[in-house]
């Protein structure tokens, strides 16, 4: 009987053994079919895979993207007629001469077209921003797309003073449509990234930082032009002007417009997206572009013992409405209407939100003496008959 029973125990025992062996196989054989799926459901996901790669991805990569069909390539051509000088002109007997007055060549006498390459990119539906310097004197021009696609481009306006232009796709889109950003909410520091599309099919990028936001092109010896720009080291390779500079969120804060060479080469100007865009609209709009000014070109200082800024007046523009109003060289501007003056970017801001043949108050100071007087400014194109 006691046989029996330890021999029923045993075989308790050994079935319970075998069950708990069967249950561990089948708690392996799970758990590997388990991490077998584990370990390929993200090739099975398409998405996942495409989240990760685009995880991998630089920011400038990504801005870039974002923004890179929208940057077109800008193709001109000018007929240029046959020179009226002849072979043997004395004119051409100094170099100099014929350089500082952009003469052609003297064996260059035949007509001929002459071909221009930029670029810009598409802020509107159908519509192109670019430098006025990539179209002006142009017969023809062609806007070339990342997808290959050409079309003809119509000049809707340019305005020489801001170096801005805008054209008009004569074509149906949808078009790729950039995205513009607030370039006042720029800081010296902030990622910068050139794109153009000067050959066509392909975005040409570089990158840098801002280092200036308020630079004044009269500081870089151009003084026919009224705009200050954006400052950086980001090069601007041939063919990128007119194209978009961007942030680090790949949105458009300005215009790529001037590299400099000589002394300080390297540095590379843009202009702010915001002031381009009313440029643009009033091109738009009106064709034209209103510029108040009153004659006068202006010098920003500083104090060195107290560090404080001052403006002054470093000329006059003869018969200008500064002139008949009585300001004078070296006067310091203290006041253009209710904002008081520390740099020469305040004075022309004033003046342009004045407006023309509108009457604006500005107090000065001429040697110690405080001056008040009234001017009312007129369109810079008008300044031309003073």
């Amino acid at each position: 009987m006691y046989q029996m029973y330890s021999m029923n125990i045993r075989n308790s025992k050994l079935k319970s053994c075998k069950n708990s062996i069967l249950l561990i196989s089948s708690a392996i054989a799970i758990n590997i079919l388990s991490s077998s799926k584990l370990v390929s459901q993200p090739s099975l996901n398409p998405k996942f895979n495409e989240i990760n790669k685009y995880a991998e991805k630089s920011f400038i990569t990504k801005a870039v993207e974002r923004t890179g069909s929208s940057v077109v390539t800008i193709d001109t051509q000018r007929y240029v007629k046959k020179r009226k000088f002849t072979r043997d002109s004395q004119l051409f007997l100094d170099p100099y001469f014929e350089k500082f007055f952009g003469l052609d060549l003297p064996n260059d006498t035949q007509s001929r077209i002459e071909q221009n390459q930029g670029s810009g990119f598409i802020f509107d539906e159908g519509l192109v921003m670019t430098n006025a310097h990539v179209v002006n004197g142009s017969d023809k021009v062609i806007i070339g797309l990342t997808n290959g696609k050409k079309f003809r481009g119509k000049l809707i306006g340019q305005d020489f003073f801001t170096d801005l232009a805008v054209l008009k796709i004569e074509g149906s889109g949808p078009w790729p449509i950039a995205k513009l950003g607030d370039s006042t909410k720029l800081k010296v520091g902030d990622w910068a990234i050139a794109v153009g599309n000067p050959f066509g099919l392909e975005n040409t990028v570089t990158l840098g930082i801002i280092s200036n936001l308020k630079r004044n092109v009269s500081q870089l010896g151009i003084y026919n032009k009224k705009l200050e720009l954006i400052q950086t080291d980001a090069a601007i390779n041939p063919g990128n002007s007119g194209g978009p500079l961007l942030n680090s969120k790949g949105e458009v804060i300005g215009i790529n417009t001037l590299i400099r060479s000589g002394p300080g080469a390297g540095l590379s100007f843009a202009i702010p997206i915001n002031k381009a865009k009313v440029i643009a609209y009033q091109l738009i709009n009106n064709g034209k572009v209103i510029h108040p000014m009153i004659g006068i070109s202006l010098i920003d200082e500083i104090n060195s013992q107290t560090n404080k800024k001052s403006t002054k007046v470093g000329y006059v523009v003869p018969n200008s409405p500064a002139a008949k109003s009585g300001i004078m060289v070296n006067d310091i501007i203290i006041k253009v209407g209710n904002k008081d003056i520390e740099t020469a970017s305040e004075v022309v801001s004033e003046i342009s939100q004045n407006g023309i043949n509108k009457q604006i108050n500005i107090l000065l100071k001429r040697k110690n003496k405080f001056i008040k007087i009234k001017v009312i400014p007129t369109d810079i194109t008008e300044l031309k008959n003073y």
